[in-house]
């Protein structure tokens, strides 16, 4: 029975050969998907205590709906689309793991000058897809040959954006990276592929780019044709991404959720024609909610109150990411709009100090 339930237990997360593509919840392939890691103690139940409960979000789900089991599950979205990572079933697959906060089991690594910037990126000959995320110390490197999700990351919300890609558009998401400046702490470059795109090669040998202008924006089609807007800055921009430029380019004021536990928050910003807002508390709709305070949330994202623009990125509003690479992707979908823009519950006016962290628990210190 042991042995029986093994096979049905592989046959379930078997992934198919050469299909690198975002898997859904309900274990199809989706164009893009969205998961909300919630944090702890946001519901009833060990899972939620423990802060494994997430909502997901695709084309087609219809808003918001329950995660399928715990974040740390291979079943779900991003445990399943990562499977091919930990798997290695084929001699084509390349992959891109980069974080300014990598796992411990990586290796020894210092992000310091490096952009705030977190994600993966897996491809073979026909596309594959680009999971941007907020979470700490994560995805375990291929090395460890099984998905897992960290406990450092357990406590706050996170946010995960998975999009789809066929193979050319590899060539502008590998450009961006080079604004972007991450740390990448496990890869696999096929000769052929650092060939066809040789800014993954100059991104994996810590290469940023050269001159100025420090910041890039380009259009991103998915594999179904949906349409994406990426944002980069490098360093040398020297301004914060959302009041500084992202407002002004999408021509929307925008509220803003990002980890205000770290020095020097950025006050909501009302001195240009955009105003960009501090999101100060967030509630998903229906009795069980959950409703949380920013301080409560790592994730990244940013939504324009009247539409159309989402983003979900990993940049926060602080002094020192001014001065740090990093990005976000925005798209005008309005399934990705509607159930965003209610999520934003309060913000915090302009003319209000931000509370500023200089002190706390190791678990304030993190970015």
């Amino acid at each position: 029975m042991a042995a029986l339930s093994h096979l049905l237990l592989a046959a379930l997360l078997w992934v198919p050969v050469g299909t690198l593509t975002c898997y859904g919840d309900s274990g199809r392939p989706v164009d893009w998907f969205v998961v909300y890691k919630l944090p702890a103690h946001s519901g009833p139940g060990d899972a939620a205590q423990r802060g494994l409960l997430y909502k997901y979000l695709d084309q087609d789900s219809g808003g918001w709906r329950d995660g399928t089991g715990s974040i740390n599950s291979s079943m779900g979205a991003v445990g399943r689309s990562l499977l091919p990572l930990y798997q290695n079933t084929t001699s084509q697959l390349s992959f891109l793991l980069y974080n300014d906060q990598p796992p411990k089991s990586s290796g020894s690594w210092d992000s310091s000058s490096r952009g705030h910037t977190k994600g993966v990126l897996l491809l073979d000959q026909e596309g594959g897809f680009w999971l941007i995320h907020s979470v700490p110390n994560f995805p375990p490197p291929a090395s460890s040959a099984v998905y897992s999700w960290p406990p450092s990351a357990e406590t706050y919300g996170q946010t995960l954006l998975c999009v789809s890609f066929p193979l050319t558009e590899f060539l502008d998401i590998s450009r961006q990276l080079t604004y972007t400046y991450p740390l990448v702490y496990d890869h696999r470059l096929k000769e052929d592929f650092a060939q066809k795109f040789p800014h993954l090669e100059e991104v994996v040998k810590g290469h940023h780019v050269p001159r100025g202008p420090w910041n890039n924006s380009v259009t991103l089609t998915s594999r179904a044709g949906a349409t994406f807007q990426s944002f980069a800055k490098f360093g040398n921009f020297g301004d914060d991404l959302y009041s500084g430029w992202l407002a002004e380019a999408l021509g929307s004021n925008l509220q803003v959720q990002f980890w205000q536990k770290s020095p020097g928050i950025l006050p909501s910003n009302c001195s240009r024609v955009q105003h960009v807002l501090d999101v100060t508390q967030i509630a998903f709709s229906g009795p069980a909610g959950p409703t949380f305070s920013t301080t409560e949330d790592h994730s990244k994202w940013c939504v324009a109150p009247e539409g159309p623009w989402t983003c979900v990125g990993d940049m926060n509003r602080n002094q020192r990411e001014e001065h740090r690479g990093g990005g976000t992707l925005c798209a005008q979908l309005p399934a990705l709009w509607k159930a965003f823009q209610p999520l934003v519950k309060a913000c915090k006016p302009c003319g209000e100090k931000s509370r500023a962290f200089s002190s706390g628990s190791p678990a304030e210190h993190m970015s």
